[in-house]
Protein backbone atom coordinates (compact mmCIF):
# COMPACT_ATOMS: atom_id res chain seq x y z
CA UNK A 1 0.00 0.00 0.00
CA UNK A 2 2.82 2.38 0.84
CA UNK A 3 4.45 1.80 -2.53
CA UNK A 4 1.26 2.82 -4.30
CA UNK A 5 1.04 6.02 -2.30
CA UNK A 6 4.68 6.74 -2.92
CA UNK A 7 4.23 6.79 -6.67
CA UNK A 8 0.96 8.68 -6.55
CA UNK A 9 0.99 12.07 -8.22
CA UNK A 10 1.62 14.93 -5.86
CA UNK A 11 -0.63 17.93 -5.80
CA UNK A 12 0.76 20.82 -7.75
CA UNK A 13 0.82 24.21 -6.08
CA UNK A 14 -0.39 27.24 -7.95
CA UNK A 15 2.41 29.32 -9.42
CA UNK A 16 3.33 32.50 -7.60
CA UNK A 17 2.20 35.56 -9.50
CA UNK A 18 5.10 37.49 -10.97
CA UNK A 19 5.96 40.75 -9.29
CA UNK A 20 6.17 43.79 -11.34
CA UNK A 21 8.35 46.60 -10.28
CA UNK A 22 7.01 50.04 -10.85
CA UNK A 23 8.99 51.94 -13.41
CA UNK A 24 11.29 54.48 -11.82
CA UNK A 25 11.12 57.97 -12.93
CA UNK A 26 14.21 59.82 -11.77
CA UNK A 27 12.77 63.17 -12.68
CA UNK A 28 9.82 62.80 -10.30
CA UNK A 29 11.89 62.26 -7.16
CA UNK A 30 12.66 65.30 -5.15
CA UNK A 31 16.36 66.12 -4.76
CA UNK A 32 16.10 66.20 -0.95
CA UNK A 33 15.12 62.54 -0.75
CA UNK A 34 18.06 61.31 -2.77
CA UNK A 35 20.79 59.64 -0.80
CA UNK A 36 24.39 60.71 -1.07
CA UNK A 37 26.59 58.53 -3.24
CA UNK A 38 28.72 57.36 -0.27
CA UNK A 39 25.84 55.71 1.54
CA UNK A 40 24.52 53.67 -1.37
CA UNK A 41 24.13 50.02 -0.46
CA UNK A 42 23.44 47.07 -2.64
CA UNK A 43 20.25 45.17 -2.02
CA UNK A 44 22.17 41.92 -2.21
CA UNK A 45 23.19 40.49 1.13
CA UNK A 46 26.87 39.80 1.52
CA UNK A 47 27.42 36.13 0.79
CA UNK A 48 30.05 34.01 2.39
CA UNK A 49 32.51 32.21 0.20
CA UNK A 50 31.05 28.77 -0.20
CA UNK A 51 33.08 25.73 -0.99
CA UNK A 52 31.77 24.28 -4.17
CA UNK A 53 30.72 20.65 -4.18
CA UNK A 54 32.97 19.72 -7.09
CA UNK A 55 36.05 20.90 -5.19
CA UNK A 56 35.09 18.75 -2.22
CA UNK A 57 34.58 15.73 -4.49
CA UNK A 58 37.93 16.31 -6.18
CA UNK A 59 39.67 16.43 -2.81
CA UNK A 60 37.91 13.25 -1.69
CA UNK A 61 38.89 11.42 -4.86
CA UNK A 62 42.48 12.63 -4.53
CA UNK A 63 42.62 11.30 -0.97
CA UNK A 64 41.10 8.02 -2.08
CA UNK A 65 43.59 7.62 -4.90
CA UNK A 66 46.53 8.47 -2.67
CA UNK A 67 45.29 5.83 -0.21
CA UNK A 68 45.11 3.23 -2.97
CA UNK A 69 48.64 4.10 -4.09
CA UNK A 70 49.92 3.84 -0.50
CA UNK A 71 48.32 0.40 -0.10
CA UNK A 72 49.84 -0.77 -3.40
CA UNK A 73 53.29 0.41 -2.33
CA UNK A 74 52.94 -1.42 0.98
CA UNK A 75 51.87 -4.63 -0.81
CA UNK A 76 54.81 -4.32 -3.21
CA UNK A 77 57.28 -3.92 -0.32
CA UNK A 78 55.78 -6.93 1.45
CA UNK A 79 56.05 -8.96 -1.76
CA UNK A 80 59.74 -8.04 -2.12
CA UNK A 81 60.38 -9.04 1.51
CA UNK A 82 58.60 -12.39 0.98
CA UNK A 83 60.63 -13.06 -2.17
CA UNK A 84 63.87 -12.40 -0.26
CA UNK A 85 62.77 -14.72 2.54
CA UNK A 86 61.94 -17.43 -0.01
CA UNK A 87 65.43 -17.17 -1.51
CA UNK A 88 66.99 -17.37 1.95
CA UNK A 89 64.84 -20.42 2.79
CA UNK A 90 65.93 -22.17 -0.41
CA UNK A 91 69.61 -21.53 0.39
CA UNK A 92 69.17 -22.88 3.92
CA UNK A 93 67.39 -26.00 2.66
CA UNK A 94 70.23 -26.66 0.20
CA UNK A 95 72.77 -26.21 3.02
CA UNK A 96 70.79 -28.60 5.25
CA UNK A 97 70.77 -31.23 2.52
CA UNK A 98 74.54 -30.87 2.08
CA UNK A 99 75.06 -31.28 5.84
CA UNK A 100 72.78 -34.34 5.94
CA UNK A 101 74.80 -35.83 3.12
CA UNK A 102 78.03 -35.26 5.06
CA UNK A 103 76.51 -36.82 8.21
CA UNK A 104 75.34 -39.90 6.34
CA UNK A 105 78.76 -40.24 4.66
CA UNK A 106 80.52 -39.90 8.02
CA UNK A 107 78.34 -42.52 9.70
CA UNK A 108 78.46 -45.09 6.90
CA UNK A 109 79.59 -48.65 7.75
CA UNK A 110 82.51 -48.84 5.25
CA UNK A 111 84.06 -45.66 6.63
CA UNK A 112 83.79 -46.92 10.21
CA UNK A 113 85.38 -50.26 9.21
CA UNK A 114 88.33 -48.47 7.57
CA UNK A 115 88.82 -46.31 10.65
CA UNK A 116 88.78 -49.44 12.84
CA UNK A 117 91.39 -51.21 10.66
CA UNK A 118 93.65 -48.14 10.89
CA UNK A 119 93.45 -48.42 14.66
CA UNK A 120 94.35 -52.15 14.51
CA UNK A 121 90.94 -53.55 15.29
CA UNK A 122 89.68 -56.67 13.53
CA UNK A 123 86.15 -57.83 12.85
CA UNK A 124 85.02 -60.78 14.98
CA UNK A 125 83.09 -63.64 13.50
CA UNK A 126 79.54 -64.10 14.71
CA UNK A 127 80.37 -67.54 16.27
CA UNK A 128 82.88 -66.02 18.71
CA UNK A 129 80.45 -63.42 20.07
CA UNK A 130 79.44 -63.67 23.72
CA UNK A 131 77.43 -61.33 25.86
CA UNK A 132 78.40 -60.19 29.32
CA UNK A 133 75.80 -59.26 31.88
CA UNK A 134 77.33 -56.37 33.77
CA UNK A 135 74.25 -55.57 35.83
CA UNK A 136 74.01 -58.77 37.95
CA UNK A 137 77.66 -59.08 38.88
CA UNK A 138 79.60 -58.82 42.07
CA UNK A 139 77.49 -56.51 44.04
Amino acid sequence: MAAIDWFAQAEVAEPVPARRRPARKPAQRPAARRRPAGNVRSRREPTQRRVRAHIVWMILFALLLSGVVAVNVAVLRAHVAVAQLDQQREKLEARNQALQSEVSAASSAPRIERAARRLGLVQVSSGNTTYLDLGSGGR
